[in-house]
């Protein structure tokens, strides 16, 4: 296919570059730095040089082309800080960015859009034990910080699987470890900053690895049904003592101090709703029936180097 990829120089764009390549589609990368054509260029695919949330500009630079599908993958998550606004901009990526592509989808004939979505939009809360799956209730408000996130994946996921004319799907993504992914943000945080975590259980989350991301996105974009979401996670839900224990070991930071709730609430408030309030723990079975696709990287401890990976 000719596929059109937002957001190919983040941390799930390049190894979705080399797995598209691998796969012998045709890839146009929207870039906005042109220092990045290289990184492009250089993984086989095409650059064009446009703004996901300039429509009128973005509109002039595909102009002519055409693609059999777009990927949209562009977030600001890089430019985080320790709070979360209404002015968001990855949220804005995911409300206007998104209204933006499918302009693009349309003006270059692509009927296959293929957005990106969070677990984390199930809500910042204690789900217990308890597996969700896509047919659970996703961007309930729940009166927390985190409320932002799963509005921001509502705006997306709304648009693009309403599209008339599209084939939309979402990709229900777990937090994205491996290089230039969250892990290596978290890791560069605990060198810079007292390195701290929950005392005692804190809160759980679903994870996986860029690169097995990266193969489920292929896969959605070759066999997923149209209106369908996908919950994209390994196999195994970890605590975030955990996940920050590992990361700590593989990236030799010093070693992390636990925090009672409250102190890290209030030194950082959004991770604070992250890391102590919210335990989510989802299936990939979805996934995996309709589109074939299971991780390869079975949990963070793995995918971080510090067990071997069972052969397969």
């Amino acid at each position: 296919m000719k596929v059109i990829l937002a957001g190919a120089t983040g941390a799930i764009g390049r190894p979705l570059l080399a797995a598209l390549s691998a796969a012998s589609h045709e890839v146009f990368a929207l870039i906005r730095n042109p220092a990045h054509r290289t990184l492009v260029t250089g993984a086989g695919a095409t650059p064009i040089i446009a703004d996901v949330m300039e429509e009128e500009s973005l509109l002039t630079q595909v102009d002519g082309l055409s693609a059999d599908a777009v990927l949209h993958q562009a977030t600001a998550l890089r430019n985080a800080g320790r709070t979360l606004g209404p002015d968001d901009p990855t949220n804005a990526l995911r409300d206007t960015g998104t209204r933006n592509l499918l302009s693009v989808a349309r003006a270059v004939g692509a009927r296959r859009f293929v957005t990106q979505s969070l677990i984390t939009g199930y809500g910042y809360r204690d789900h217990g034990e308890r597996i969700l799956t896509e047919a659970d209730t996703f961007g309930e408000p729940v009166g927390s910080i985190g409320d932002l996130v799963a509005q921001g994946c509502v705006a997306a996921e709304k648009q693009v699987l309403s599209a008339d004319g599209i084939d939309g799907v979402a990709l229900r993504y777990g937090m994205f470890y491996g290089p230039n992914a969250f892990s290596d943000m978290f890791a560069a945080y605990l060198r810079r900053h007292v390195p701290l975590r929950p005392l005692g259980r804190g809160g759980a989350n679903c994870f996986i690895h860029v690169n097995d991301a990266a193969a489920a996105t292929v896969a959605a974009l070759e066999r997923s049904r149209a209106g369908e979401t996908y919950n994209i996670v390994d196999d195994s839900p970890a605590t975030w003592r955990e996940f920050i224990d590992a990361v700590a070991e593989a990236h030799r930071t010093p070693h992390p101090l636990s925090f009672p709730g409250w102190a890290i609430r209030m030194m950082v408030p959004y991770l604070g709703a992250l890391l102590i309030d919210t335990r989510i723990r989802a299936s990939h079975a979805k996934a995996t029936d309709q589109l074939g696709w299971s991780p390869a990287i079975a949990n963070i401890r793995t995918g971080l180097g510090l067990e071997a990976r069972p052969s397969r």
